[in-house]
């Protein structure tokens, strides 16, 4: 069984880890900011589908971590699929069918950083 407390307190290394505040990680992983906030509260159990999420968009998180404490965090091994797409866009595009353009980053004094592919 899930242990809540537990879950909710790795939920928070997470978003410490990549420095995000609650409502940046509920729009990256694509769910409602008040979604996460019940959840990091104790309002609300995380749902599969809310794990599910957070797993797809954290290639780094282990699940077994995320959801008993087992592991660590970030994983300390890669993957056979990581490797495989790792450094590769044309392997990365290809699974989406688009072409990567560029990656802009927003900072919150209005600033921003735009990356271009070569």
């Amino acid at each position: 069984m899930l242990d809540t407390v537990s879950f909710i307190s790795r939920l928070k290394t997470i978003l410490t880890h990549n420095e995000l505040s609650s409502a940046a990680f509920a729009d990256l992983i694509a769910v409602q900011r008040s979604s996460i906030s019940h959840i990091l509260n104790g309002r609300n159990k995380p749902s599969l589908e809310f794990i599910m999420k957070v797993n797809d968009a954290f290639p780094e998180v282990d699940l077994q971590w995320l959801l008993y404490g087992k592991g660590n965090y970030p994983k300390t091994k890669t993957s056979d699929s990581q490797k495989s797409t790792k450094g590769s866009n044309d392997k990365i595009d290809k699974t989406i069918g688009k072409k990567l353009e560029r990656i802009i980053m927003f900072y919150s004094d209005g600033t921003f950083k735009t990356y271009t592919e070569l």
